[in-house]
């Protein structure tokens, strides 16, 4: 949550920074903030709401001079949305300005300290603690002062400071929120993520946690806690600018459906040789993989849907059992992990706060973690002991779409993999499968073709009040997924129920006219869906039905009906998910609300 961006150079800050920060939107913010050092002041302009405020406030940055800066996008925690709590935040005599991602966790007990040395608040965040013990540290070096700092604070922080006595330098920190350093000829950066920067640079530095950075317009230098000089290795990001752009679509989030086949594709095909699927970076011996007893996956949000749909095809085809975990709560549960297990941790950004705690929670008890990730360099890839990336590029959208289906396509391959080198899978089944999964790109571009029923059916329940889902087996896990698509960018309550549970107490939801959603790809259980559907058809509801060609028997008992092409039913999700995240798309369209930045959500949640 929050973005950083930080240059210094050759051109006027401003402009530079608003750019990064409108490249960072999709992580979420309420406010947003620049400060801008002239060689003689540090000025600071912060505005609440959208990031056009800021820039309507300083005519696009051309009111506020200087080539040295720091800008941030807010995401509220401590103090409501506001502009004296929108970053940056100054000490008092304005000599110092802070940008903050991240949670000062013991920031009460430091501002009673604060208090009592004299200090004064302008603001209800934590972040302005970390101002002002800059400001008492400080005795003319800035390194000094951030060390001690560092050495006071808890939580997580990427910090991204200015200070008055010093005009050519800028500060970087970071521990457990993301920040990266971007070098070129122009000047130098530090970012939340490598899209704020990608139009100016592709050579990177991925910061450690506790790593500090200085920045000057011709060099980069990094210290470690310590205070002495490291060396690090620049990375060149391959992520083409265009991919980071809308590209003629409306929304991010439409353009990242459409890109689905390419990503799914781009995952796909690396790992697979000749007749065989073959994962190099996952570093496990065959005779690890016979001899694993157990697989923990851990995620959170569309991640922990993954999960689960992998515990349904993992179980099926290797028979090792799965336990499924949300991050939140598997770390604070004291989890009892077998030996001979492996924890897998799912994650788009890398850098997922309590996914993170959970890997390293993971390797404290002794067990092997895989990471699955998008972003390259990102710290969950740096600390897993393997790691899968997914190869989706950018995703920008707060809803996630193609990372989601990267993730399901690593988890076949995975699964497959396993299966193969443990005699669970038939060498003709086997080959039946990898045949599928390599048709699963065009099945998608062709349930894309189709979106106009879609787009229709939604235009008609936009303003329903709830909608549920059902589904049973790995239609079940889709639902869990297609529900959350709905809600969180449509606003409209949903839930999604195993269908087996619905005479449970779920039935007494269902009245005359509401809407609910039926997943329904998994032939064994054809029967028992339809006994399901009647169930909610009789007692008023209004049945939208997903299910495969050829299942038309299932028109007779559905009012509207989205069929998915044919497919192993392993890799059904893959299929079904697409209509229900167009569904999703359209509802929102259809209510004219912020599709790709939906209030109150980030999309890299780096806090807890």
């Amino acid at each position: 949550m929050c973005g950083i961006v930080g240059y210094i150079g050759q051109e006027q800050a401003a402009p530079v920074l608003l750019d990064g920060l409108a490249k960072l939107e999709y992580r979420g913010y309420d406010s947003a903030g620049l400060a801008v050092y002239d060689g003689k002041d540090i000025e600071v302009v912060k505005a609440k709401g959208r990031l056009q405020a800021l820039r309507d406030l300083t005519g696009d940055g051309k009111s506020l001079q200087g080539t040295l800066g720091i800008g941030h996008t807010r995401w509220a925690t401590h103090g409501e949305p506001s502009v004296s709590n929108a970053h940056p935040h100054y000490n008092q005599n304005k000599s110092i300005a802070v940008v903050h991602n991240g949670i000062i966790e013991n920031y009460q007990p430091l501002r009673d300290k604060m208090l009592a040395k004299g200090y004064t608040f302008a603001s209800e965040t934590d972040t302005e603690v970390v101002a002002h013990l800059l400001d008492y540290y400080y005795e003319g070096n800035p390194l000094q002062a951030i060390a001690k700092v560092m050495h006071r604070v808890q939580g997580s922080y990427a910090f991204g400071v200015l200070f008055r006595d010093y005009p050519d330098k800028l500060y970087a920190v970071r521990k457990d929120s993301p920040l990266i350093v971007g070098a070129s000829e122009q000047g130098n950066f530090i970012a939340s993520d490598v899209p704020a920067i990608l139009k100016y640079t592709r050579d990177v530095y991925f910061i450690e946690n506790r790593e500090i950075c200085e920045l000057s317009r011709d060099a980069i230098q990094f210290y470690n806690e310590d205070l002495e000089l490291i060396t690090k290795e620049i990375k060149t990001v391959e992520w083409d600018i265009e991919a980071a752009e809308k590209g003629g679509y409306e929304h991010f989030m439409l353009k990242e459906i459409y890109e689905q086949p390419k990503a799914v594709l781009d995952t796909i095909s690396p790992r697979i040789k000749g007749d065989r699927i073959v994962i190099d970076e996952l570093e496990l011996s065959e005779e690890a993989i016979r001899n694993l007893k157990r697989i923990y996956i851990i995620g959170c949000g569309s991640a922990y849907h993954v999960g689960v749909t992998s515990k349904y095809i993992i179980e099926s085809l290797t028979r090792i059992p799965v336990e499924v975990d949300l991050a939140s709560e598997f770390r604070y549960r004291n989890p009892i992990l077998e030996p001979d297990s492996m924890v897998i941790i799912i994650s788009q950004s890398g850098e997922t706060a309590d996914s993170l705690a959970a890997l390293r929670k993971a390797q404290e008890l002794g067990v092997k973690v895989l990471g699955i990730v998008n972003v390259v360099g990102s710290t969950i890839a740096r600390e897993a002991d393997s790691v899968i990336y997914t190869w989706a590029g950018p995703e920008i959208s707060v809803a996630t779409t193609k990372a989601y289906s990267t993730q399901l396509t690593a988890m076949y391959l995975l699964a497959m993999l396993f299966g193969d080198v443990r005699g669970t899978i038939s060498a003709e089944e086997y080959a039946g499968m990898l045949e599928e999964l390599k048709k699963l790109p065009e099945k998608i571009q062709e349930i894309l073709g189709d979106k106009e029923r879609i787009q229709w059916f939604a235009s008609k329940y936009a303003n329903a009040q709830d909608v549920f889902f059902l589904g049973r087996g790995v239609d079940y896990a889709t639902s869990l997924e297609g529900s959350l698509k709905l809600k969180e960018i449509s606003y409209i309550h949903s839930e999604a129920y195993a269908a087996g549970e619905l005479k449970h107490g779920t039935i007494s939801l269902i009245e005359n006219g509401v809407l609910t959603v039926a997943v329904v790809t998994q032939p064994d259980l054809y029967e028992k869906m339809i006994s399901n559907i009647v169930e909610v058809r009789t007692r008023g509801g209004y049945i939208f039905t997903l299910t495969n060609k050829g299942n038309y028997a299932m028109e007779d008992h559905s009012d509207f009906t989205v069929y998915i092409p044919k497919t192993h039913p392993c890799f059904a999700p893959s299929l079904a998910v697409i209509p229900l995240q167009l569904f999703g798309y359209y509802v929102s369209v259809a209510k004219g609300l912020d599709v790709d930045k939906p209030r109150n959500l980030a999309k890299s949640v780096t806090v807890e």
